[in-house]
This record gives structure tokens, sequence and C-alpha cells, in this order.
């Protein structure tokens, strides 16, 4: 099985951006956690803060890929063209959000994933990726 996990801006400040909502650990740490505890997945990881850049990702790895897992994080409620990209690829994706996006500023309660997703999971924190990569199984 081939997986891939795609995070979005601000991602890659996971360890020191809000560690009150995010926690402290890096997802560089997880991640290699997450390979270690999966170990006959194909596992990979791609991190943009570039909306673009995680379009050009989901085209990719769409029609070739067994799943994503996307963290689209901010662009999850702005971008019609990443939700668009999701709507037109092949590969299940699931939406997956590190903290519990209801709980926070109403404008984080709209998706333009959500729609065209396989799943959404949110609120579970870095463990959300462990319950996605299950979701596939």
């Amino acid at each position: 099985m081939k997986l891939i996990i795609i995070n979005g801006p601000n991602l890659n400040l996971l360890g020191k951006r809000e560690p009150e909502i995010y926690g402290s650990e890096t997802f560089e740490d997880f991640f290699r956690t997450l390979q270690l505890k999966f170990e006959t997945i194909e596992l990979s990881y791609f991190q943009s803060n570039i909306e673009g850049e995680i379009i050009d990702k989901l085209h990719e790895v769409g029609f070739s890929y067994d799943g994503i897992i996307l963290n689209a994080a901010a662009y999850t409620h702005t971008s019609v063209g990443i939700g668009d990209a999701v709507k037109g690829i092949e590969t299940p994706v699931v939406e997956l959000h590190i903290s519990n996006i209801h709980a926070r500023e109403e404008f984080r309660h709209q998706s333009f994933i959500a729609p065209v997703a396989k799943g959404v999971l949110f609120g579970f924190g870095l463990k959300g990726y462990e319950l996605a990569i299950q979701s596939f199984l």
C-alpha cells in the first residue's frame, strides 16, 4: 500500500507554533514514528506553504497512490482550487486537522475539501494521522 501525507501552510512550524494547540513534537519526528509503526506501508510526506505546489502534488500522486491524507491547514477554508484538485483525482483523500476546527473561529468551519473527501478527521491531535492511515487499511 502506498500512502502520502500532504501538509499545508505553517505545518512546518509544528513543535514551535502554538504548542497549546498543536503540541511540541515536530512533524518530522512524528513522521518517523509513523513509518516505524506502519512498516508494511510505503508512506511518504510532503509539506508546502504554497497552494499551487499542493495542487501540483495532488495531481502528481492522485492517480497512482492508494490514499492521500491531506491537512491543507488554512487552505481548507479558502481554496476552491485544492477542493477541485481533490475532486479531479482518483485516489481517495482523507481531510485531516490536528485541532478541533469547530471549536475555533467561525471561518474554520467551512471546508472546500470535505464534500469531495473520503472522510474527515479533526481534533485528535497528531493521533489523527494514525487514524487516517488505519482508515485505508
